[in-house]
């Protein structure tokens, strides 16, 4: 059973928001809903006297989005939700509602040309973070920059149970030496991508049209689970994927390349052109790995029927490694 629909955990959540909303002088004014469940997070809605503010709780492995969302809110004010009270050791929160998604405000006829214009904020938003990337790594926020991903690639090629080597749902024992035979060559990668000068931000590493706010003008960025401080080009994995496979584009579509572009505006005042798309081939393999670890942590702790849906993650983000590295 998800933690999360535990009768004792659920008084304890909703005692907590209680507390929360009196010390602002809010209150309730209908049921708290339980939204959403997975297994690393729980949503649930809160109708209060101040409007409707969401509460989020996260596993372990993910807990630092409560300690990073103050710091976030502090530094980039109006680019994302602005916590109303945290929780750091239960890495619980409570926001105010955002408003709708880029999803759902556009499902019906969101185009190339809006994805241009979010990635190019969003790039604009790492630039401005980038001198507060030492103070994200202070309250937690898991450190993938280029230098360290040798060492996180090592020791999850050494997690065996992770991997779930030569069985369903895992990766077969020849995938996993040839993931291997690639150390020497991903330390290559990493050392030329820090070489580049562009320096490390945070990277959202789940930056999908649900997790983009629409309105007042602007877009604004949340659900950070999966976030780290690491290469910012790294981005670009996730929505390059998912607006591919959306609008059906083939690996190496000018569309693509149209959108990276967008976003690689963000740094072209310091960097030429050649030096943003070297950086971002390499950071969008390597991402791959960020991605192993955001599943390894999300999964971390739940119990086995619980992350039998998403066992296949953790392998097929390394397996990944083995694939072209064009969009």
């Amino acid at each position: 059973m998800h933690p999360w629909l535990d009768e004792s955990w659920r008084r304890s959540a909703l005692a907590w928001i209680d507390g929360a909303l009196a010390e602002r002088g809010l209150s309730l004014t209908g049921a708290v809903e339980q939204r959403h469940v997975r297994v690393w997070s729980t949503a649930m809605r809160v109708p209060t006297s101040g409007g409707v503010h969401w509460f989020k709780a996260n596993v372990a492995g993910c807990a630092y989005e409560a300690a990073m969302l103050p710091v976030l809110a502090a530094r980039a004010p109006g680019q994302v939700l602005a916590p109303l009270a945290v929780d750091v050791g239960r890495g619980w929160f409570l926001c105010p509602d955002g408003g709708r998604t880029l999803r759902t405000v556009f499902e019906s006829g969101l185009d190339l040309a809006r994805w241009e214009e979010v990635l190019t904020r969003y790039g604009h938003f790492q630039r401005h973070l980038t001198p507060y990337a030492d103070e994200l790594l202070a309250v937690g926020v898991p450190d993938n920059r280029p230098e360290k991903l040798p060492d996180h690639l090592a020791e999850l090629l050494a997690d065996r149970p992770v991997l779930l080597i030569d069985q369903p749902n895992g990766i077969t024992t020849e995938q996993r030496d040839r993931v291997s035979a690639l150390q020497p060559e991903v330390a290559d990668w990493c050392a030329e991508l820090a070489s580049a000068g562009i320096a490390p931000t945070i990277q959202h590493d789940d930056l999908q049209d649900a997790n983009v706010l629409v309105g007042g003008g602007g877009y604004r960025f949340f659900d950070w689970a999966d976030s780290s401080v690491s290469h910012p080009f790294g981005s670009l994995l996730i929505p390059l994927r998912s607006i591919a496979h959306k609008f059906e584009l083939a690996p190496g579509s000018p569309e693509l390349y149209r959108i990276r572009d967008a976003y690689l505006d963000a740094w072209s005042g310091d960097h030429d052109r050649a030096t943003l798309i070297r950086a971002s081939e390499l950071a969008y393999r390597l991402a791959l790995i960020g991605r192993a670890l955001a599943w390894r942590r999300a999964l971390d702790g739940v119990d086995p029927v619980g992350r039998v849906d998403f066992e296949d993650a953790v392998p097929a983000s390394l397996a990944m490694l083995l694939e072209p590295s064009l969009p």
